[in-house]
């Protein structure tokens, strides 16, 4: 059984969460630079079986586009591209970083940790693993 690799994607910093083996529990991975971000997930797949990467798509309130959206897109072609084999979903990533500060923040984390911003990346992918998980537990995908 794979695992389920969900990327927050930044033009700096991309967050990376992953499912265990049985795909119950979703946890924060890592944060890497966006540049190394193909190399990262290269080296990871030789030592995990992924199923599918679940990409976080930055849209508007009103479903729009934000500014951030071509870049995430122009990085899901190179993310089919280079692994062909692996499904690519899209899923909703509206409030991830406001979710992923209140955590930190009801979690106790230091004001240290909250101004990490790569803290706050592989929170936000975590929790858009989360919600893509629970998305398909409810049958809404």
């Amino acid at each position: 059984m794979g695992r389920i690799v969900a990327i927050d994607y930044g033009t700096k910093r991309v967050g990376i969460a992953t499912t265990d083996p049985l795909k119950i529990i979703a946890s924060a991975l890592e944060t890497v630079h966006s540049k190394d971000i193909i190399t990262f997930l290269t080296q990871y797949l030789t030592k995990e079986e992924v199923e599918a990467f679940v990409v976080g798509m930055p849209v508007r309130l009103d479903g729009t586009d934000t500014d951030n959206t071509p870049h995430v897109k122009g990085f899901v072609k190179l993310l089919k591209k280079t692994f062909p084999e692996i499904p690519v979903h899209l899923h909703d990533e509206r409030f991830t970083s406001a979710i992923a500060l209140q955590t930190m923040l009801d979690m106790g984390s230091s004001k240290k940790d909250r101004k990490e911003k790569g803290n706050i990346d592989k929170l936000s992918a975590t929790i858009i693993l989360q919600s893509y998980m629970e998305s398909l537990s409810h049958g809404t995908f």
